[in-house]
């Protein structure tokens, strides 16, 4: 009787324990829709699994010195597979809680990263699931959205573009009159086209525009192509991409020119279209001046205050006013800091 007491505690240990990993187990499946939670319940189950092993040997009525070699074994074993893992399981483990913390996208954003192009649907402990454009599901090492550049598509609004080669017998007013048409019809805003290559035998011309729905950027790219066909082939005009090779008796002199445009041909908004492409980078550079000029201020305002502690009566007054007007300064600079930020 004396010796069953003896295993009391470590039957109690693995019961306690079992339950507990069965219970975050359980957790774990319910909240793996849930990208912080199910990181954090992963974490919490393995260091639990660890401590209930740790917690047996203890209870187990063993000599101190074979719990000793035991503990050591474990810990020679754990270094052992933390060792050969290091490059996989481990380096994943470790991106994926970089993760976790910096958060720079979440479930439901588009991302392109290596070529791959997805909806994000789940962040786990090792990886990250999206789910592609054929509907199929790619599981991405957390380690690669490390170590590889990954492009989140903006939650506020995307800028939708294509591009086009046109003959250079075709003005370049005339095409954009006709590029900037399709962006409005394919239903952008801001539209813009830039003349973005000349190449030997064609130009080539970049239509775009802002997309406020971002849930549908595929049909909105296939819309825009779409109309640039429509309003390229309405107006005659003959699109040259790919290359196409075409042979028109001319006479030795004819020069490939494009006709005289008699028409005043629409040109793009006064507005540039890096405005709206590079919006938060220059709201960034606006506040980083602002809080530049706010140290500035501060650093002219304990410099009057220095000298209005040695002027003399008669020029303390005046020193005053300039620290009153630098101190509104501040004031106003902050006001206008907090603004940005919001």
């Amino acid at each position: 009787m004396m010796e069953l007491s003896e295993y009391t505690p470590a039957v109690a240990t693995l019961i306690i324990g079992s339950f507990s990993l069965l219970v975050l187990s359980r957790l774990s499946q319910r909240a793996a829709e849930i990208d912080g939670r199910s990181l954090i319940l992963q974490l919490v189950f393995w260091g639990s699994g660890l401590a209930v092993i740790v917690a047996l040997i203890v209870a187990l009525p063993l000599e101190a010195d074979v719990r000793g070699q035991i503990l050591s074994l474990i810990g020679v074993v754990l270094t052992a597979i933390i060792a050969l893992s290091s490059t996989t399981f481990v380096s994943n483990a470790m991106a994926g809680i970089m993760l976790q913390a910096t958060r720079p996208f979440k479930p439901g954003d588009f991302i392109l990263v290596n070529g791959v192009f997805g909806r994000v649907t789940r962040r786990a402990l090792v990886s990250t699931r999206i789910q592609t454009e054929t509907r199929d599901f790619t599981n991405l090492p957390n380690l690669l959205l490390v170590t590889h550049p990954v492009t989140v598509q903006h939650r506020e609004g995307t800028i939708i573009q294509a591009d086009v080669s046109l003959g250079y017998d075709i003005h370049h007013s005339l095409a954009e009159h006709e590029l900037l048409k399709a962006a409005a019809s394919a239903g952008l805003t801001d539209p813009y086209v830039l003349v973005a290559e000349l190449l030997d035998h064609a130009v080539v011309y970049r239509a775009a525009g802002f997309l406020e729905d971002v849930v549908n950027p595929l049909t909105a790219r296939s819309q825009l192509r779409q109309k640039m066909l429509d309003e390229l082939h309405a107006a005659g005009i003959e699109i040259a991409s790919p290359n196409i090779v075409a042979q028109r008796q001319q006479s030795g002199d004819t020069q490939t020119l494009p006709e005289k445009v008699l028409a005043k041909v629409a040109r793009n908004p006064v507005q540039k279209p890096e405005t709206k492409i590079f919006d938060r980078a220059h709201a960034a550079a606006n506040t980083e001046a602002l809080r530049e000029e706010i140290r500035e201020i501060k650093a002219e305002i304990d410099t009057q205050e220095e000298q209005i502690k040695t002027a003399s009566d008669e020029m303390r007054a005046s020193e005053a006013l300039v620290l009153e007007s630098l101190e509104q300064r501040l004031t106003w600079l902050e006001s206008q800091e907090k603004e940005l930020t919001k």
